[in-house]
């Protein structure tokens, strides 16, 4: 009976907190609008993510580089050893395969951008 009354109490304060959350919203919305924020705080969003996207693309091709750098060079000095060989393969197809995952991702956006605005 006492773990009932304590779920039945954390339901009541949840359903409360919503409540109140909704009727905030009602009241202090401008013109009656569900619509929290303004459309200033969604170009800044997209502006960020441009950035962000930016700088991701700029980080991204001097680190496929240096890792595509790296693999060769661990076959070229594996002096036979099967595991460093294999080891540089893998990361010379991994980073090539992460590299061109980040230039497909930009396309996908870009066409998506174009479609959509």
């Amino acid at each position: 009976m006492k773990n009932y009354r304590k779920k039945s109490k954390k339901i009541f304060i949840y359903i409360s907190f919503i409540f109140t959350i909704f009727i905030f919203m009602l009241v202090f919305t401008p013109s009656n609008s569900f619509a929290i924020g303004d459309p200033k705080l969604v170009s800044t969003i997209n502006s960020a993510f441009e950035d962000i996207e930016g700088w991701i693309l700029k980080i991204s091709t001097p680190a496929a580089a240096v890792a595509v750098g790296t693999g060769i060079f661990m076959k070229k000095f594996s002096f036979g050893d099967e595991e460093k060989i294999r080891t540089g393969k893998k990361l010379i197809k991994g980073s090539l395969f992460s590299y061109a995952f980040i230039l497909a991702i930009d396309l996908i956006l870009s066409a998506i951008k174009s479609l959509v605005g």
